[in-house]
């Protein structure tokens, strides 16, 4: 099956104009309705004017919107993939697990926790080779969001749809992660792996130390990334909501801190490292440095390496919208006025007003 794509999909934004030129032809064409009534009555106005058509300006109008929205998706670039082929790379297999809890809502790192973790990862993407690439979410479970892939743009993807609303078990289960993300590397055995462990540390659930343990004896780096201060901040109701804070049964506001140390243990037992978010630009060019040091090794992907254009299509549809709507006058054509297919003929009946024979 052939993949799609557009080459140019920011240009899909404009379709957000559809639907206002929708709504700007239905409000002109009520006001030209409401002129005309304002004028006389209608039967009489139909009579003195009988080339006046209001069907051929809706028709007219929703010619023009239809071919904007087609001229917007030729502006975009639509293609299709034509060619799967099986490539040689070389790379090792990451997996990213981000923490998705509500403490990931607090906001001692700006924007927040869990908007700093996704233009981490993000930057790390963009430092990416031919790496493959996987990303796990986890709070009081942990659940694959994106299988191991060399698809960096479905990766980007898949990172901006992260928020803390998508786990319902809550919790921070770093060990869980570790484990999921074991198992979701794929199942070549002679490439070289790691894992990233995005959090603020606060592990309530199960033992990651003994899961980094585990990972680093099969081979498998793991290192920390801190999302926090040891200050720590409240943690809000509902993400971005800075005047309503979760609270404990005794009524007082929770505040929400970073645990350095014990992801420091957890670095430590699976032969990783450990990044602050307080240094976390420094920081992260330094991860980005020490994965690119581990052996890269190849394997194979199928990738489309070719795609097709296929904009003509529907710009050929765009040029017979345009050269119809020239075709169709704004108002009726006295010579062609026995053809006329925007008129019901009970409503011809209507419109004729029949001689009185008297003067």
């Amino acid at each position: 099956m052939d993949s799609f794509r557009f080459a140019h999909p920011y240009f899909l934004y404009l379709l957000l104009l559809v639907p206002l030129f929708a709504l700007l032809m239905l409000y002109f064409g009520r006001r030209r309705r409401k002129a005309f009534a304002d004028f006389g009555e209608m039967r009489l106005i139909a009579h003195l004017m009988p080339y006046m058509s209001e069907s051929r300006f809706h028709l007219k109008s929703w010619i023009l919107i239809i071919a904007f929205a087609l001229q917007v998706i030729v502006l975009a670039g639509p293609q299709f993939g034509a060619k799967l082929e099986t490539t040689k790379r070389k790379g090792i297999e990451l997996m990213v697990a981000i923490d998705v809890s509500n403490s990931m809502n607090a906001r001692d790192v700006q924007p927040s926790r869990l908007d700093m973790a996704k233009m981490a990862v993000s930057r790390l993407v963009d430092k990416l080779g031919d790496d493959r690439l996987g990303i796990v979410v986890f709070a009081g479970q942990a659940y694959v969001q994106l299988p191991i892939t060399t698809d960096y743009p479905s990766a980007k993807m898949f990172l901006q749809s992260i928020n803390t609303n998508m786990v319902p078990t809550q919790g921070t289960a770093i060990g869980a992660a570790i484990n999921l993300c074991l198992n979701s590397f794929s199942s070549q055995q002679d490439i070289n792996r790691a894992i990233i462990v995005i959090t603020d540390g606060e592990n309530h659930e199960d033992d990651a130390i003994e899961a980094a343990s585990r990972a680093a004896q099969a081979g498998v780096k793991v290192y920390t990334v801190g999302m926090g201060t040891t200050k720590g901040a409240p943690v809000p109701l509902m993400p971005g909501d800075m005047s309503n804070f979760i609270k404990d049964k005794d009524g007082q506001v929770v505040i929400t801190r970073i645990d350095e140390q014990s992801l420091m243990q957890v670095a430590a037992a699976g032969n990783g490292a450990y990044v602050s978010a307080n240094n976390i630009r420094s920081g992260i060019n330094a991860l980005i440095e020490e994965i690119e040091s581990i052996e890269k090794s190849e394997f194979e992907a199928k990738v489309y390496t070719a795609y097709n254009e296929r904009f003509q299509y529907f710009e050929i549809v765009v040029l017979a919208l345009l050269l119809l709507d020239l075709l169709i006058l704004g108002r009726k054509n006295p010579h062609l006025s026995g053809f006329d297919i925007f008129t019901r003929k009970s409503d011809k009946k209507d419109l004729f007003i029949e001689p009185s024979g008297k003067e």
